[in-house]
C-alpha cells in the first residue's frame, strides 16, 4: 500500500522559543524563520499589530495605547495567551500555503524548567496548531545542532547562552549527566550596560541601545586594541538627548559581574561532573553556543578560568534550533519509544 510522506511537506517542524529570538526549522529547508520574540499590542481594542521584526522596531518608540512586549522572559511564558498568537503567527508563517496541515512540532525549553512551565509551553504550542509536541531540552538540542554525537559513551559539555537563562550541561549517551540553568544570559548583559551608563555616566540609554553596544564592542576578556562606539541617549539631570562615546574597557566593567556568574557556574559543574566524564572534557573542550557566547573574549576567560579549552561553535546562534529540528527528524524516522530513549 502506498503510504503518502507529509514530512517532505514540511509538516515536521523544529521551533527555538527563545526569549530574544524565535528561530523555526523545517527538514530540507533548514532555518526559515528568524526573528525577534517581540509583539507589538493595541491595549485600546486588544489586538496584534504586529509580530517578530516589524514589532522589534517599535520597542520604545509606540504611542501610549500601543505597546512592544516579550512574552517570553528568563526562557519561561509570561504572557501565556500572547505566546500562543505568536507561536501561531510563526507556524503558519511557516507553513505557508500548506498552513491546512498540522504539523508535530519540537519545541526546547531550558534545562532547568518546572513541569508547570514545560506544560505551558507544551499547551500554547498545541493551541497555536501543533497536532503533536515534543520537548527537548535546550542543551541537548544545542550539543545536537553543534554537531557533537550525543549516543555516544563519552562525555561532552555544553554552555549555551540565550536571552534569558544560561544552559550549562554535561551530556553522555544521550541524557544529560549533570546540569545548571542561571538566569543570567544576553537580557541581563544588556540591563547591565543600562545600570552602568547610568550610573557612570547619568545618560539613560534604551534596550535597543544596550544590546547594540554589547554586539559592536561588548567584551569580557581585556582586548589588546580598545575599541569605541558613539551611542546617544537622555541625560538624566538636564533631561536632555547627549551623545556620548563608550570604550570597550568601560563594557568589560560593566559585564564583569555577569560574566564572572556564569564562569562560576561553569566551574560548580565540573566539580559535579564524575571523573571519567571529566577526563573526557579535559580532552575535547567545552562547546559554547546561543548569541551570548559569540561576546568577545568571552571563550577566552571561561578557558582562563577552568584550564580547558573553550571553543565557541559554528552557527552559534542556530544550534539550539538545527538540533531541535534534526530531533524532530529523528523521531519521525523512528517513532518507537525504544528509539526515542535511545537518542
Amino acid at each position: 500500500m502506498f503510504k503518502f510522506n507529509f514530512m517532505s511537506f514540511g509538516e515536521n517542524i523544529g521551533i527555538d522559543l527563545g526569549t530574544a529570538t524565535v528561530l523555526v526549522y523545517i527538514k530540507g529547508q533548514g532555518i526559515v524563520i528568524r526573528e525577534p520574540s517581540v509583539v507589538a499590542i493595541d491595549k485600546d481594542s486588544n489586538t496584534i499589530l504586529a509580530v517578530g521584526e516589524e514589532a522589534r522596531r517599535m520597542l520604545g518608540r509606540t504611542p501610549g495605547n500601543i505597546v512592544a512586549i516579550r512574552p517570553l522572559r528568563e526562557g519561561v511564558i509570561s504572557n501565556y495567551e500572547i505566546t500562543e498568537k505568536m507561536l501561531q503567527y510563526f507556524i503558519e508563517k511557516a507553513m505557508g500555503k500548506r498552513s491546512f496541515v498540522k504539523p508535530t512540532i519540537a519545541v526546547c525549553v531550558p534545562s532547568s524548567v518546572t513541569e508547570v512551565e514545560r506544560r505551558a509551553v507544551e499547551d500554547a504550542t498545541r493551541q497555536a496548531g501543533a497536532r503533536r509536541v515534543h520537548i527537548i531540552e535546550e542543551p541537548i538540542a544545542a550539543a545536537i545542532g553543534a554537531g557533537i554525537d550525543i549516543s555516544r559513551a563519552c562525555g561532552s559539555m555544553v554552555v549555551d547562552i540565550g536571552g534569558g537563562t544560561t544552559d550549562i550541561a554535561v551530556i553522555s549517551l544521550g541524557g544529560t549527566v549533570v546540569s545548571t540553568s542561571l538566569k543570567i544570559a544576553g537580557d541581563n548583559f544588556d540591563d547591565a550596560i543600562i545600570k552602568y551608563m547610568r550610573k557612570r555616566h547619568n545618560v539613560l540609554i534604551g534596550e535597543r541601545t544596550a544590546e547594540d553596544l554589547k554586539i559592536h564592542i561588548g567584551t569580557a576578556y581585556p582586548r589588546s586594541v580598545p575599541v569605541t562606539l558613539d551611542v546617544r541617549g537622555r541625560n538624566l539631570i538636564t533631561g536632555l538627548p547627549k551623545n556620548i562615546t563608550v570604550t570597550s574597557d568601560e563594557m568589560l566593567e560593566a559585564l564583569q559581574e555577569s560574566v564572572s556568574a556564569i564562569c562560576d557556574a561553569i566551574h560548580n559543574v565540573l566539580e559535579r561532573t564524575p571523573p571519567e566524564l571529566a577526563a573526557d572534557i579535559s580532552d575535547r573542550g567545552i562547546v559554547m553556543t546561543g548569541g551570548g557566547g559569540l561576546l568577545y573574549g568571552l571563550d577566552k576567560l571561561i578557558q582562563e578560568r577552568t584550564g580547558i579549552n573553550a571553543v565557541v561553535a559554528e552557527d552559534a546562534v542556530s544550534c539550539v534550533a538545527i538540533g531541535t529540528g534534526r530531533y524532530i527528524e529523528f523521531l519521525s524516522d523512528a517513532p518507537t519509544e525504544e528509539n526515542k530513549r535511545k537518542f
